[in-house]
């Protein structure tokens, strides 16, 4: 019984910072466009390629530092 004093303030601080942490998701837009993720994965080639340029150099960078 005297558990119940300490597990029920401590689920309504969980619940709390659950609908806190909803409420800030949402006003900060985090829901708005679910679609554009999903379709980046199908449709956004010319990215792929552009990051993988950037791996590259980034590489062809540590093996210079790495020769010196």
């Amino acid at each position: 019984m005297d558990s119940l004093f300490i597990l029920i303030p401590v689920a309504l601080i969980f619940v709390v910072v659950a609908v806190r942490a909803f409420i800030w998701a949402v006003n900060s837009h985090q829901y708005d466009d679910l679609d554009s993720a999903a379709n980046s994965i199908l449709f956004d080639d010319d990215a792929e390629v552009e990051v993988s340029e950037e791996l590259k150099e980034a590489r062809d960078d540590k093996r210079v530092e790495r020769d010196d």
